[in-house]
């Protein structure tokens, strides 16, 4: 015999009652836990969740079944004393609703039994929907239709319903949809002619006051068909949400409800040709951004034989290489201001070039700025060298160099800025090394060609930690991203020193 009777095992339209206050304690949480010797409320159990109400001036937020110990009411508010009879009210809304559900999935349960002999195994009452795990073999929209529609069928027949209380060895002869749970007296729910099974929750006295049942979706789960069903009044409320969708979206096409998914699907189908071109063009665009990108990192495409290029509009100043030079440049960095990036160097001033700085006979070209948002070039033997924007670039005969080119854009996506690596790296000796805003995210993308060494992936690793983020992926090309877009400059420029 439990400590406190429970008055919705009879009725569960019984809304308000009086009762007397046996405990009162405070949990480890802090919450009070009142006992009361009779209540209304029903506690959180099989699959339904608490009634919540009020209890003399206090809030029940909460009730918990303590088997033996009774029913323990949560409660916010004014704390009554051991002894004192309190007044207490069920909210209706939620008991509805929670009837609608619970008597709902009985009548959706022993559907599936009586079409396909598909038991329930699990069944759980959600914020908006519910769940009920069947094994249900091969499941089809097909089949579980035939299900909601028989559902349907017995709730506008509107079976009445009944209680009762059988013994052990009487529900050993009755024929249960459902092994009992537990020993002793048992309390059954049996539905006219329909379904018999073991219940403690709350139900309605009639299957009409379920209303309707509506499958959402449905989905395979640990061998299971896990489906999403609603009833009565979120039903309705669900209908209405959906309503409005539809109507919104056959709004922008200017088209009637049922027109409307065949104007989406077509819209999709344009969508995706127009993204596959986007796609092929972006291609091309990269190609020819990169091919300004090594200019004016100093360097002409296309040819055997490298020069180093002034950008100077006056004059030309170029040193041709022969076949044992491989550029290497420390540092591209472009700081493109035009998308909200602040540029380091001093536009319109004019490089300077002196001979006979390296080895008597190499020239050295010092370039003091870049315009607008051309990068800033550094060749030197060590790659890491302190150069910065606007430092004197030196070149080294017989030494074997890979340019490096870096810069950061905004908001720029991972695709395109992939799109951009690849076209770099397409040219031998090239190590790119690009970051972008993109929204709220830093992103960071990291690559050379077949020709070059080092190890993109682990090179990206090492720095992701200054963005907060991670990444990772092959020797030869990595991306990834975090949240600290403002360190990206810091984080590129850490991976250029790294290459040395």
């Amino acid at each position: 015999m439990t400590g406190t009777e429970r008055l919705y095992y009879h009725d569960s339209r019984l809304l308000e009652f009086d009762a007397v206050v046996i405990s009162v304690s405070e949990r480890d949480d802090g919450q009070i836990a009142v006992e009361l010797d009779r209540t209304a409320f029903y506690p959180t159990g099989g699959g339904q969740p608490t009634d919540t109400g009020t209890l003399g001036d206090a809030r029940v937020v909460h009730c918990i079944d303590a088997e033996s110990d009774g029913v323990l009411h949560l409660i916010v508010g004014s704390v009554p004393e051991i002894g004192d009879r309190v007044h207490g009210k069920v909210d209706w809304l939620r008991r509805l609703d929670h009837l609608q559900q619970h008597t709902g999935q009985h009548i959706l349960s022993a559907a599936f039994v009586k079409l396909f002999g598909a038991p329930t195994h699990s069944f759980r009452v959600l914020e908006h929907e519910c769940e009920i795990d069947v094994a249900l073999d091969d499941p089809t929209d097909e089949r579980i239709e035939r299900a909601v529609d028989l559902a349907n069928q017995i709730i506008w027949e509107n079976r009445s319903m009944t209680i009762r209380q059988v013994t052990a060895e009487e529900a050993a002869s009755l024929p249960l949809r459902k092994e009992p749970s537990r020993e002793g007296e048992l309390r059954v729910i049996e539905i006219d002619d329909f379904d018999l099974t073991p219940c403690g929750g709350t139900h309605a006295k009639s299957t009409g006051e379920v209303g309707v049942i509506a499958v959402r979706s449905w989905e395979r789960a640990k061998g299971l068909a896990r489906i999403q069903f609603m009833a009565g009044i979120r039903v309705l409320n669900d209908y209405r949400k959906a309503n409005r969708t539809a109507r919104d979206v056959a709004a922008l096409f200017s088209a009637g409800r049922e027109d409307s998914p065949a104007l989406v699907a077509r819209s999709v189908e344009e969508s995706k040709k127009l993204r596959r071109r986007l796609s092929e063009l972006e291609e091309v665009a990269c190609r020819v951004e990169a091919e300004e990108l090594l200019k004016e990192a100093g360097y002409r495409t296309g040819s055997d034989s490298d020069r180093i290029i002034d950008s100077s509009e006056d004059e030309q100043v170029s040193t041709t290489r022969g076949s044992g030079w491989v550029d290497r440049v420390h540092r591209a960095a472009v700081t493109d201001s035009s998308r909200g990036f602040s540029s380091d160097s001093d536009r319109g001033s004019s490089p300077t070039v002196s001979e006979g700085s390296v080895r008597g006979s190499s020239p050295t070209v010092r370039e003091g700025s870049v315009r607008g948002s051309s990068p800033t070039v550094s060749e030197g033997v060590e790659l890491g060298t302190d150069s910065d924007r606007g430092t004197s670039p030196t070149v080294r005969e017989g030494s074997f160099h890979t340019r490096i080119i870096t810069k950061i854009f905004s908001d720029r996506e991972a695709d395109s800025l992939k799109h951009l690596a690849l076209a770099l790296i397409a040219h031998p000796n090239t190590v790119a090394l690009l970051g972008s805003r993109d929204g709220d995210t830093a992103r960071l993308i990291f690559a050379r060609s077949s020709d070059a060494s080092g190890d993109m992936s682990a090179l990206l690793r090492r720095v992701c930690p200054i963005i907060e983020g991670r990444g990772g992926g092959r020797p030869d090309m990595a991306q990834g991203g975090g949240k600290n877009f403002e360190k990206l400059s810091e984080a590129i420029d850490l991976a250029s020193k790294a290459l040395a």
